[in-house]
């Protein structure tokens, strides 16, 4: 699986940005994607995820209620939506697909090269 992100940049605070991640390669495989965001100095930490079948999805504390995480099937694309940005979501953001295989049950995660985010006060 290979993962591909872009849409990030530089917005003032209240603005909006749509990050967008293109699959390809064995997308079938996939049992969940999300995105997550590294600040400088910072672990990495999770800011949505969305589930391949019924499509849940969940979201950090943090941004909720501001992001809005979706997907296109066909276009095997993932996106966050990001409205309201404040200078604390500046990050690079990066995309995650997860395969669960089950003999042996082993996890596999997936990363794009990330994409930087820059909220400005």
């Amino acid at each position: 699986v290979q993962l591909v992100e872009s849409g990030g940049g530089w917005v003032q605070a209240g603005g909006s940005l749509r990050l967008s991640c293109a699959a390809s390669g064995s997308t079938f495989s996939i049992n969940a994607m999300g995105w997550y965001r590294q600040a400088p100095g910072k672990q990495r930490d999770v800011v949505a995820t969305i589930t391949s079948g019924a499509g849940i999805t969940n979201y950090a504390d943090s941004v909720k209620g501001r992001f809005t995480i979706s997907r296109d099937n066909a276009k095997n694309t993932m996106y966050l939506q990001m409205n309201n940005l404040k200078p604390d979501d500046t990050a690079v953001y990066y995309c995650n697909a997860i395969e669960f295989r089950t003999v042996p049950l082993t996890r596999y995660d997936y990363w794009g090269q990330g994409t930087q985010v820059t909220v400005s006060s």
